[in-house]
């Protein structure tokens, strides 16, 4: 089978004052490549654990983490800054775009942080293509409207050719509508390049979109649930 992450026993703990936190407890899954999958859980279930993690934002504190055949869980923080700018795109709930810089200069931001130079303009104009911004490409983010700039963030998380896609709330700042373009994108990703896509959501009818639900409470996986998040 072609994993694109292997996750084994992963656990994380934080001090919070005098007290133990175990916002991880011992949680295994593996995720394929070309796979689109939600991960779900309530508040304090180890959601925002388990993205930062898998997306190289923060290490285990034990366990092991395997990206893209390489393995994460005991690397320095440059070394994870590496395999993340490298490995990993983010699309965040607010956007998180530079307002001085045009949506074709956002979308170069990851190119320039890996040293790239040649083809850099090519490869953030074709990314904007991708998602139907061919004719936004020099406007700044406060001349786009919140679809249109969620439309940026995902090019940009492309641009690199990452082995997975973190999405966080994608469409938590849009409306009904305009989330359900953005969800039609990300899903069209999925199928016609074959991205590897983790979607972090509350909503059940995102989640039912996906292959697979991996739901988490009280940060374990929560059995209780099927693969697409419906009550056993």
């Amino acid at each position: 089978m072609d994993w694109v992450i292997e996750a084994r026993n992963l656990k994380k703990t934080y001090m919070m004052g005098e007290f133990e936190v175990q916002a991880l407890r011992d949680v295994s899954f593996t995720i394929e490549r070309g796979e689109m999958v939600s991960i779900m859980g309530p508040s304090g279930s180890g959601k925002s654990t388990m993205m930062n993690t898998l997306g190289c934002l923060d290490r285990p504190t034990s366990g092991e983490y395997i990206l893209d055949g390489e393995s994460v869980a005991e690397m320095t923080d440059d070394q994870l800054a590496s395999v993340r700018n490298r490995k990993v795109g983010f699309v965040f709930q607010s956007f998180n775009l530079l307002s001085r810089l045009t949506a074709l200069g956002n979308v170069e931001l990851p190119l320039r942080y890996a040293g790239i130079t040649e083809g850099r303009r090519e490869r953030a104009q074709a990314a904007l293509e991708a998602v139907g911004l061919k004719d936004r490409m020099s406007h700044r983010p406060y001349e786009l409207s919140g679809g249109q700039q969620q439309r940026v963030a995902v090019a940009r998380s492309l641009v690199n050719n990452p082995a997975i896609i973190m999405a966080d709330e994608p469409t938590g700042n849009l409306d009904s509508k305009v989330g359900k373009e953005i969800m039609n994108l990300l899903l069209n990703l999925n199928k016609d390049r074959g991205t590897t896509l983790i979607i972090v959501t509350h909503d059940p009818n995102i989640a039912e979109q996906t292959q697979r639900v991996i739901r988490l409470r009280d940060g374990e996986l929560d059995t209780s649930f099927d693969d697409k998040g419906r009550k056993k």
